[in-house]
Formats: structure tokens, sequence, C-alpha cells
């Protein structure tokens, strides 16, 4: 039997998004691949509108992986002028909503330019309230655990810990996003079905969700459909993606 309500209880607190298939969509319609990450800026929009409108706590979005420097360097270097113009532009946007957007990853490698940026986009929204969107840039999951390991081995060092105090608790509060849910839903476009190094250790018991949709195509409906799938798998509700949708309205 159908339940024609769904509670927000229900619902993912944190969501994560692999956005692939922008080259694939962009070489579909005989573009350049830059193309279709242009596009993919306003599937970013929908999603972080619909994620906010549902009341997710966190969605976290994975937009560089530390293995994306291994691209075409004219890729890289338009992706990276692409994340200049978006920061600019998208971060009045969530802040106007009281989103809060943060940076997560190795940024040291990104130029000055690009680091200030992000700095100025961070501080402002700093004290939004809202959903916190988290922005996956030249981030890799072996690479946030391995700085959690090596700055526990510091505080080692220095006397603050010692080794009976570590323990699967303490290395969360080391890692990346420590503040926030753990991700309980991770959905990937493209039809690709692998994790590719996201965040292993807060995945750790998430639902996988793969969508054949390229990511330019993704929108509010298919985030609905997402979290209605979630519901059903997690929670045994029976809901739709029609109802999900409605719970956005409201």
């Amino acid at each position: 039997m159908l339940n024609t309500q769904v509670s927000p209880d229900a619902l993912p607190k944190h969501i994560a998004v692999i956005m692939d298939g922008n080259g694939r969509w962009a070489k579909s319609q005989g573009k350049p691949r830059v193309f279709g990450h242009k596009a993919g800026v306003a599937a970013v929009r929908k999603t972080i509108s619909a994620a906010s409108r549902l009341g997710i706590k966190a969605i976290t979005l994975f937009a560089f992986s530390s293995e994306n420097w291994r691209r075409p360097e004219e890729e890289v270097s338009l992706l990276m002028e692409l994340f200049i113009t978006v920061l600019s532009k998208e971060v009045k946007r969530l802040h106007k909503n009281n989103l809060r957007l943060r940076i997560i990853g190795d940024t040291q490698r990104f130029s000055q330019r690009l680091q200030k940026k992000i700095a100025e986009a961070e501080q402002l929204t700093a004290s939004n309230t809202g959903m916190v969107v988290n922005v996956a840039a030249n981030y890799g999951g072996k690479w946030d655990i391995a700085q959690a390991v090596k700055k526990i081995a510091q505080d080692a060092a220095q006397g603050q810990l010692m080794s009976d105090d570590i323990d699967e608790s303490l290395i969360t509060s080391y890692l990346t996003m420590a503040d926030l849910p753990e991700v309980d839903l991770m959905i990937r476009t493209s039809g690709e079905r692998r994790i590719s190094n996201f965040i292993l250790w807060q995945m750790a018991y998430a639902e996988l969700y793969f969508t054949e949709q390229y990511w330019p195509d993704f929108d509010e409906q298919s985030l609905a459909e997402a979290v209605a799938w979630f519901v059903n798998r997690e929670r045994r509700f029976g809901c739709t993606g029609e109802q999900i949708t409605q719970l956005m309205k409201e």
C-alpha cells in the first residue's frame, strides 16, 4: 500500500553527487567538452535548489578530483576558469538563500587567484544557517584519510594523543566534513557504477544510486526520483518521485 505522506525524517540528511557525463553530453551534440561543463552548472543550480527545498542538511558535489589533473592541460585550464566564474556568480545566489558554501580538498594546488576566490566565497556565507553546500575540488577520499592520519600523528608526537585514543570516532573528527552527518545517499550520473575515490570514509553506509542520465540533464525531477528511491530502499515507505516533488513545493 502506498503511503500518501512522506516524513521529512525519512529523507537523507546528506547527499553526495558525482556529477559525471559532461564531456559525453557535449560530444553527443557535436560540441567541445567545455560546453558540457558549462551546461553542468545549470544542473548544479537546480540540484542545490531542490535539495534545499527538501530540507536536506548537506549536499556534497564532486567537482574536480585529485585524478582530474591528468586530463588535457587545456581542459584543466578551462575548468579552473569556469570554477572562478561560477564562484563569483553563484556564491551570491547561495548567500541570498542562506546557504553555506564550503570547498573541501587540497586547495593549495590551485592558483593564488582561485584560492582567494574560494576564501572570499566561504567567508561570505560562513554565518549562514541553511543547507551546507560542499564542493569537492582537488579532492580524493584517500587524500582525506591520509591528511587526517597525518594530523593525528602530529598530535600524537606532541603528546596530545595516546595510541589508545585512536578509534573510528577520533579519525572521523579529523576528516573534512567532521561536523556534518555522514552521507546517506550517493548519486552518480552517466551510467558509471563506481565511487572513484570520492568520500570513502563518510560514505561507508550510504545507499548508492546510479542513473544513466548525463549530468547536464539532471534536474529537480531527477533528484526527486533519487530521493524517492532512497526512501523506498532505506525506509520502505513506498513513496514516489511525485510525492518528493510535492515536498519541495510545500
